[in-house]
């Protein structure tokens, strides 16, 4: 975090981005403007970038971070999953998700995260009431929900603003 601002009705604050997992959409290092009332008058939408505390079960080496920013891919209730084989495409309800926020060379390039968790996208998993599931657009350098599982609204901090 770098910058705090008020004005009005909106809040926003600077953050850096700490690695890759963003990549191409946000480059290592990247700040970006985070409004930290984008929620307050409609829920979280898929594909929106959110910035949100760490995880208490979020362990995937390296140093720890504050503040961590994915994109919402699963809403609260859904059931989420991926296509069979080794990597592949993000099912929604039994539907292959449209993620044209990724570019088409690594559409299809989703892979499970660990075994032995429920959320790892291996096999189906429902989405919490209230909870987000979350991944990097670099999915092959992402520590995501498919590590540590989803995010409780409570931990959302606000949507990142794209210029």
């Amino acid at each position: 975090m770098t910058t705090n601002t008020t004005t009005g009705n909106t809040s926003t604050e600077v953050f850096s981005t700490p690695s890759g997992a963003m990549e191409p959409t946000i480059k290592v290092g990247a700040r970006v403007v985070v409004d930290e009332s984008a929620y307050a008058d409609h829920p979280v939408q898929r594909g929106d970038i959110i910035v949100f505390r760490r995880p208490a079960d979020k362990d995937c080496g390296g140093a720890p971070v504050a503040d961590l920013l994915k994109r919402v891919i699963g809403l609260p209730g859904e059931t989420i999953s991926l296509t069979k084989g080794s990597k592949g495409y993000v099912v929604i309800n039994g539907k292959r998700l449209d993620e044209t926020w990724l570019p088409a060379s690594v559409q299809g390039e989703t892979f499970p995260g660990p075994a032995g968790t429920p959320y790892n996208l291996a096999t189906s998993y429902r989405i919490p009431a209230g909870d987000y599931f979350a991944l990097g657009d670099n999915r092959t350098d992402s520590c995501d929900s498919r590590y540590w599982g989803p995010i409780p609204k409570s931990l959302v901090v606000g949507k990142v603003e794209l210029p």
